[in-house]
């Protein structure tokens, strides 16, 4: 039988552990109400960075779906931008719109270059390139289902 003070130790720890699990879903709740909505599907999230690529001019937009090929997300979107700085300036515009609209903070990598610019949101990773960059990598090839296979 353990000694009064092994109980209490753990029953200690038992009630740091509820608080500490209380306090998480609080923020949880605190956080939907602050943005007023709750996080949206991957559709929802994917439908808006199409929509913001398009009315920022983005060229050949390509959206792969990767969902049971990996777990780095739910979608992943490529497109191009005609110079460094249109390229800097989508990545810009969709990672704002995204924080506003949805309250959902992006991860963002490459903007000062402007050559290619990953944005991380999560359920969608967002690729936009210069051209000349997006053809030397060709991510497309990548991640798109392959075609069969020629036989000789």
């Amino acid at each position: 039988m353990p000694s009064v003070g092994v109980q209490t130790a753990r029953q200690k720890e038992d009630n740091v552990l509820s608080s500490q699990a209380e306090a998480a879903v609080s923020a949880d709740d605190r956080a939907d109400r602050v943005t007023g909505q709750t996080q949206p599907s991957s559709e929802e999230l994917l439908a808006r960075i199409l929509t913001s690529l398009d009315e920022d001019k983005a060229e050949d937009v390509v959206q792969i779906d990767l969902r049971g090929k990996t777990e780095i997300g739910d979608y992943m979107v490529i497109a191009s931008g005609r110079s460094t700085r249109q390229v800097s300036s989508m990545a810009e515009k969709l990672v704002d719109r995204l924080k506003h609209e949805f309250g959902r903070l992006s991860k963002i990598e490459g903007k000062d270059t402007g050559d290619w610019v990953l944005i991380d949101t999560g359920d969608v990773i967002v690729h936009i390139f210069r051209p000349e960059v997006r053809e030397f990598y060709q991510l497309e090839k990548m991640w798109q289902p392959t075609a069969t296979a020629k036989t000789n």
